[in-house]
């Protein structure tokens, strides 16, 4: 029996980088089914208690800029505190951590695998200074990796990935997801929350795998 293993998360997530190399380790030892779970973070997380970094207290955004670079320098992964196409504020387009979301869900509707796209994406955010919001940078970004990139950006907007979108995001209301990435196994009742939890889904799928 194969198990899945969903992880719900923003493009534009620094711990959902963070997680990346951990994660496919998981994947590849325990020979799960990953399913990524783009969601749309700015309407979710009003819903179940998230709170955006940017309407954050000075004192709990100062002590996320601590925690990203305690993690930046124990994982040994790059990346910018400020990236310059991370808004600060409130974005002139209120979409665009969205678009990358969506050609990840187009190539994992192609039958292909997208996390490799997906830890792309965040790296050209986080580490690389690119702004991941313009169609020209995704289908670069994603021609590096070996993707048809410019037939993943024409899908974005296709009604079969917008409407998988709303059917993630709606999962993640239901499910009481607040944060990204969150990891989910269908039908265990527990949610880990944060790339620092990926020990406790080892441990859990490590598990499921004994019973089964």
């Amino acid at each position: 029996m194969t198990i899945q293993l969903d992880c719900y998360y923003s493009l534009s997530s620094p711990w959902a980088y963070f997680a990346g190399p951990q994660l496919q380790d998981i994947v590849r030892r325990h020979r799960v089914k990953l399913v990524l779970k783009p969601y749309d973070f700015q309407a979710v997380v009003v819903q179940t208690g998230g709170i955006p970094i940017r309407t954050r207290p000075p004192a709990r955004r100062s002590y996320h800029a601590e925690e990203l670079a305690r993690w930046r320098d124990y994982l040994g992964l790059p990346l910018n505190l400020e990236p310059k196409h991370y808004p600060q504020s409130m974005p002139a387009d209120p979409e665009w951590n969205k678009y990358a979301g969506w050609m990840v869900i187009a190539a994992q509707q192609q039958g292909l695998d997208a996390f490799v796209l997906s830890h792309a994406l965040l790296r050209a955010l986080w580490a690389e200074e690119r702004d991941t919001s313009l169609a020209d940078v995704r289908i670069r970004v994603a021609e590096e990796n070996g993707y048809d990139g410019a037939a993943l950006q024409a899908l974005e907007r296709s009604e079969a990935v917008q409407q998988q979108y709303r059917a993630y995001s709606e999962e993640a209301v239901r499910l009481g997801v607040f944060g990204a990435p969150t990891f989910i196994i269908p039908g265990h009742p527990e949610r880990w929350w944060g790339q620092d939890r990926l020990f406790f889904v080892d441990r859990a799928l490590a598990q499921l795998r004994q019973r089964g």
